[in-house]
């Protein structure tokens, strides 16, 4: 069965271009409508106005990181369902229990394959029939 990710509204925040750049290259490809940020607060100016189905946040960033990032959506109740995934380029146990405890719903290591995060979206946001 061939994945429809049309009209998925997806966020990507990453202070790195290369990353933002390629995650958007591979989920457009899909279908998916994408919105980029740089940085946390970046992120949640643009969250309130897109209201996106899956954020993909990455942890290691200035300002405000992943971590905080996450707590802040979480803490929102309008956006606490939206599942948040972790990307971070250490596979650490830690890293993957804070990021729990933060309440992120799924933790990817960078470097990310396609398949990793459209299969992150296609088990965290119900594909629209």
């Amino acid at each position: 069965m061939e994945d429809n990710f049309d009209g998925m509204k997806v966020m990507v925040i990453d202070d790195s271009k290369t990353i933002r750049r390629t995650a958007e290259t591979l989920l457009q490809k899909a279908g998916c409508t994408v919105i980029t940020a740089t940085d946390g607060f970046d992120a949640l100016a643009k969250i309130a106005d897109s209201n996106p189905d899956i954020i993909f946040v990455d942890i290691m960033m200035p300002r405000l990181d992943g971590y905080q990032t996450c707590a802040l959506i979480k803490n929102n109740s309008a956006f606490k369902s939206t599942p948040v995934i972790m990307l971070s380029s250490k596979d650490g146990l830690f890293d993957k229990a804070k990021g729990r405890i933060v309440g992120s719903d799924e933790y990817l290591t960078k470097p990310f394959s396609k398949e990793e995060l459209l299969g992150a979206i296609r088990q965290h946001v119900h594909a629209k029939a």
